[in-house]
This record gives structure tokens, C-alpha cells and sequence, in this order.
């Protein structure tokens, strides 16, 4: 009888075993597709940096006209998320992907004729189109990351995203050098100005033709993407049966607005991405204005922290350290930096002589010191928020995710504001912005992403 009881116990410990590991392999697949396509999201978006400068010399821009490349691409994020959830619903997160990558396509060939005709409101039209597509598939990838595992460990498989992310991040500026300015890589604004005039019409020319070919590689591959990914193994994401609490009356709403947890993260997410975007690109202009030597080498600080902080949060989560308290300490460190950032010395090396003056790694003075850290304080933010945003939706998952997504908006906003406090105080004391903005991280740390109600007396 014992032995009947040992059998039947072995046997169903290693059908457990054999389950896990066939679900494990199940979800092995699409996460290897969905991290191709957050490696896609990277090399898209950090292509940016590199066409600023460069659609400014073609078109003979300002600054301000150069910025709005930037502009017209986070623009999409607003006016397309919703009705990329629209799309979703209606044909699948599977089919709406394989559309968002043909719509990248679309907005690649339009860099043809924009290039062709060297008009800067092309090249705008065409970035709206391109950030259009990566709004849909930012839209139904971002779901997936938190559907197709455990909740509890999603911030853990967001934050393999974002090293794919930042991973095409670090190739993009190689790429694009390689591939677009070949021969033209001694050019700069400065220079163009200086040649001239048949000579410099020559040149814009030439730097004009030398975009048609990438792009129109790059439409090629990603038709050849689209076609893959609708043929694979990909499964459809179901979140009908995604359920709140017994207490929270799923059934009975009708409205994304009536989920506190969703609304409060999404502005969550916009005052993070506001402070990423401080953190990453204003390091080199506070370091230039100060006359700091290769100021604007100084945002791989800032990227590198932020990979550490990706490091340790996949192995501390959910293990050691749940996403909540993550989050908590991701907004306590922000904190800290911040306000380390106004009050520390400029002309002290303390901090990096200490965490990294041992080895061949310049130093940097403690305030860039502390700006690169914040780096590290927003790695685990956005891996937080999305689970805990999009729990319990179920069939507002799609509306709910463009939500989250139109959050990207605060990287195109909330660093005008530091810009605008900078020209009327001084760059150190700007960064003073950044504490409301943990502060709210950490409200929603604490609080937000519990409330099931608008009415406080129910939370």
C-alpha cells in the first residue's frame, strides 16, 4: 500500500515537473519573438539621435526645426495609441503586429521620396508614419511581456526587453555611420557652412542620396519580418478572462477611466519618461555649458547605470524583491539623486573616483556623478509599472495598454520645463523638477497602483 502511495506520489511530482517545463518551452517562442521586436522598438527609436543632426544639414535647419524629427515621432504615441487599441481588438495582437511593422515599412519608403525632394516636411510626414507603426506594436508587445507568464515575475521579463532595447540602442550610431554617411562622416553643420555654394549644394545632395538605399533595406528586411511573424507559432493573447479581485466589479465597468490603477500609471509612466529623457540627454548640455571635455559621450554613463540596475533587478525580482518594493526604491533613489544632484560640488570627484576611480574609466565630478546615477534609479520603473498598471483589465488589456503607451509623451514635455527653469536659473538647480516627479513615482508605488476606485473610502 506504501509502495502504491510512493508510485502514485512520484508520479505526480514529475508530471508537475514535465508541466512546468512544457509550459516554460511554450513560452520560451514568443518571448524570443517579442524580444526581436523590442530590439526592432530600440533601433527605431535611437535611429533619432543620429537623424537629427544629419536632417539638419540636408534641409538647412535650425535647432528648433531639427528637434521637431524628434517631435513628429513621440507626436504619433499620442494621437495613434488609442486607436491602435481599436486595431487590436478587432483583428488580434498577432495580425496587429505584423500591420505595425508594415507601417514601418510604409514610413521607411517615404524617406525616398523626402530624400529625393529634400523636403523637411516629408521627412516629418514619414517620422509620423514610423512612430505610428511602433505605436501599434509598443501597443500589443507590451501585453504580451506581462500575459505570457506568471504576473509576479513580469517585471523580470520587461526588463530582458529592455536590454534588447537598449542593446540596439548602443548599435544604432554604428549602423547608421556605416550605412548612411559612408564617406561623409568628416561632415558637420559647421563644415557645410564654410564650403561653398556649388559645393555645399553638391554635398546636401549627396548626403540626401546616401539615405535611399538603407531605407529602402530596411523596408525590405522589415516585409520579410512581417511575413515571419504572421506565420509563426506566435499564440493570439487572450485576456477575456483576466479578473480583479472579487471585490473590485470587473463586470460592472464599462470604462478604461474607471480603473484608478491604469490612469494613475499611466501617469506614472509620463513623469518617468520625463525624468529617463532629463537623466539621459541634458548630462552632456549641463557638462558642455560647465566646458566639460567629450560632454556629449557623457549619456553612456547614464545607460550604463541603468543596465546595472536592469542586472539586479532580474535577479532580485520577484525572488528576494516583489515589483512593488522595486518600484519603491527605484522612486527613494530618485529621490536621493536629485537632490544630490543640486547640492553637491562640481568641482569634487569623490563619488566616481570612489565607484569607479580604480579603473580606466574616466571620472566624472560628483553632480554629472549623480546625474548618470539617476540611470540607475529609472532602470526598474517602467518594468514595474506595466504589471501593476495592466493587472486585472481583462478586456480593456488593449484599450488599457494605449493608455501606458500615450504615457511616452512625457519625454517630448517634461524636459522643456527643465530646459525652461535652466535659462532662467541655472542648469544645477533645474534638475530640482526631477523630485516632484519621484515623488509621484512613489505615491503610486505605495498607494496608486492598490486603488480599485476613485472613492477613497473604499481603498
Amino acid at each position: 500500500m506504501m509502495e502504491a502511495n510512493s508510485s502514485t506520489s512520484f508520479s505526480a511530482r514529475f508530471s508537475a515537473i514535465f508541466s512546468a517545463i512544457t509550459k516554460r518551452q511554450a513560452n520560451l517562442l514568443p518571448m524570443c519573438i517579442i524580444g526581436g521586436l523590442f530590439f526592432i522598438f530600440g533601433f527605431v527609436t535611437w535611429q533619432n539621435g543620429a537623424l537629427i543632426p544629419y536632417l539638419q544639414m540636408i534641409c538647412q535647419l535650425t535647432e528648433t526645426e531639427a528637434l521637431l524629427v524628434a517631435s513628429a515621432f513621440y507626436f504619433a504615441f499620442t494621437v495613434m495609441a488609442l486607436p491602435s487599441a481599436v486595431v487590436l481588438e478587432r483583428i488580434g495582437y498577432k495580425n496587429g503586429m505584423a500591420i505595425g511593422l508594415l507601417c514601418l515599412v510604409v514610413g521607411f519608403l517615404f524617406y525616398i521620396p523626402a530624400a529625393n525632394s529634400q523636403q523637411f516636411g516629408l521627412f516629418l510626414f514619414a517620422q509620423f508614419v514610423i512612430g505610428s507603426g511602433l505605436t501599434l506594436l509598443q501597443t500589443a508587445a507590451n501585453p504580451y511581456v506581462v500575459k505570457v507568464g506568471p504576473i509576479e515575475s513580469a517585471a523580470v521579463r520587461i526588463m530582458f526587453m529592455g536590454l534588447m532595447n537598449k542593446g540596439a540602442g548602443v548599435l544604432v550610431p554604428v549602423v547608421f555611420t556605416a550605412l548612411v554617411l559612408g564617406n561623409f562622416s568628416g561632415i558637420t553643420a559647421v563644415s557645410l557652412e564654410a564650403m561653398g555654394e556649388l559645393e555645399k549644394l553638391t554635398t546636401i545632395a549627396a548626403l540626401s542620396d546616401a539615405l535611399i538605399y538603407p531605407y529602402l533595406g530596411m523596408a525590405a528586411v522589415f516585409v520579410i519580418l512581417a511575413g515571419l511573424l504572421k506565420m509563426s507559432s506566435l499564440p493570439e493573447l487572450s485576456t477575456e478572462h483576466d479578473v480583479l479581485d472579487e471585490d473590485d466589479n470587473n463586470e460592472m465597468k464599462t470604462s478604461i477611466m474607471q480603473f484608478p490603477s491604469l490612469v494613475l500609471g499611466a501617469i506614472t509612466l509620463f513623469v518617468y519618461v520625463g525624468a529617463e529623457v532629463i537623466a539621459g540627454d541634458t548630462i552632456g548640455l549641463f557638462a558642455s555649458n560647465l566646458g566639460f571635455a567629450n560632454a556629449m559621450s557623457l549619456t553612456s554613463y547614464t545607460m550604463a547605470f541603468m543596465l546595472v540596475g536592469y542586472a539586479l533587478g532580474i535577479v532580485l525580482i520577484p525572488r528576494y524583491m516583489s515589483q512593488e518594493t522595486a518600484l519603491i526604491a527605484s522612486a527613494v533613489f530618485g529621490l536621493i539623486f536629485s537632490s544630490l544632484v543640486v547640492l553637491s560640488d562640481i568641482n569634487n570627484y569623490g563619488v566616481s573616483e570612489l565607484l569607479w576611480g580604480w579603473t580606466s574609466i574616466p571620472t566624472l565630478p560628483n553632480t554629472i556623478t549623480f546625474i548618470a546615477l539617476l540611470g540607475f534609479a529609472n532602470a526598474l520603473v517602467w518594468p514595474a509599472v506595466w504589471p501593476l498598471a495592466l493587472a486585472g483589465l481583462g478586456k480593456f488589456t488593449s484599450k488599457g495598454s494605449a493608455i501606458l503607451i500615450m504615457g511616452i509623451s512625457g519625454g517630448a514635455i517634461i524636459p522643456l520645463l527643465y530646459g525652461l527653469i535652466s535659462e532662467s536659473y541655472d542648469g544645477q538647480s533645474a534638475y530640482l523638477i526631477m523630485l516632484p516627479l519621484y515623488f509621484f513615482i512613489l505615491f503610486y508605488a505605495v498607494k496608486g497602483h492598490k486603488m480599485r476606485t476613485w472613492r477613497s473610502n473604499n481603498n
